[in-house]
Formats: C-alpha cells, sequence, structure tokens
C-alpha cells in the first residue's frame, strides 16, 4: 500500500452559520433616512438648520413613533 492511500483526510473545522433577520426593516429604515435628508437639508435655509436636519434625519422613527402614540392618547 502507498502511504497516500492510508493517509486520513484532515477534517475541516465546521463554520458557524449566522443567520441575518430584519433585512427588509433595514431597508426601509435606510430608504426613510435618506428620503429624510434630502427633505431636511433641501428646507435648510442656514447651515445650522441643516445639521439639526441631519440629526432629525437620524431619528425620525422615534419622532413618528411619538406622534402616533400622541395622537391615539395611549
Amino acid at each position: 500500500m502507498t502511504t497516500e492511500s492510508t493517509m486520513s483526510v484532515r477534517e475541516q473545522p465546521k463554520q458557524k452559520v449566522v443567520v441575518r433577520q430584519g433585512g427588509a426593516s433595514e431597508a426601509v429604515y435606510g430608504l426613510g433616512l435618506i428620503g429624510a435628508l434630502v427633505y431636511y437639508i433641501s428646507h435648510a435655509s442656514t447651515f445650522l438648520i441643516g445639521l439639526l436636519g441631519i440629526l432629525k434625519a437620524i431619528v425620525w422613527p422615534a419622532m413618528l413613533v411619538y406622534e402616533l402614540m400622541r395622537f391615539l392618547n395611549m
């Protein structure tokens, strides 16, 4: 017998499978962020208002939920 046929094949280590969920919600948030950035920056009259618009664009979901809960008297 040759040594090649008697050598055991080394097993490769198993890789951990990572399943990401929520991809659609990330896409919706990203599109909303871009839309809010365009809206707030295009309506900004000064540089400071533009910076405030960038901050507002980042936290727009929180403002939306707050206004919705206020509207529903919760």
